[in-house]
């Protein structure tokens, strides 16, 4: 089971610093994301969404293999890459994966503008080791499917650095 995490960060720069060290931790092993993204409310008052995957260019990348396969059954290989490619990144710009789009969004328009919020997918994690790494960072939890407890403990952690 996957538990979201969203915390509040007073700049895009620091939201971005932190979904980067938990990439790092994740390549240690202390920790597995499903996703990670990062939600900005621009000076302006936009919501701008930062993700880490994109569907269209792997959209792209397999609707070239299928429509280049299939174009050599009509001896057409490079028509059918070509609509292939554009009908697989069609198809995946639709597709949302990971933390729902709209749910950033709506979180997202709670936020100052100039600050961000960035929302993390965890699968797996050993807490003793990560919440040390991030706490550094501050931040305000503004969602988590978290339990009670474990909630309570980071919001801890992450209030240490603010006061």
């Amino acid at each position: 089971m996957s538990d979201l995490i969203a915390v509040a960060y007073n700049d895009v720069a620091t939201a971005n610093t932190v979904r980067d060290k938990l990439f790092e931790l994740q390549k240690q092993n202390l920790i597995k994301l499903a996703d990670a993204a990062v939600a900005e409310r621009t000076k302006d008052g936009k919501i701008k969404l930062h993700q880490t995957t994109s569907t269209t260019g792997i959209g792209a990348m397999g609707g070239a293999l299928w429509g280049g396969l299939i174009g050599l059954i009509f001896f057409m290989p490079v028509i059918g890459m070509a609509v292939g490619a554009a009908t697989g990144a069609a198809a995946g710009s639709m597709t949302d994966v990971g933390v729902d789009d709209k749910f950033m969004k709506q979180v997202g328009e709670e936020l100052k503008p100039g600050s961000a919020a960035l929302f993390v997918l965890v699968t797996q994690s050993t807490p003793d080791k990560v919440i040390p790494q991030i706490s550094s960072y501050g931040g305000k939890i503004i969602h988590t499917s978290l339990s009670k407890q474990a909630e309570e403990n980071l919001r801890q952690a992450l209030a240490g650095v603010q006061q």
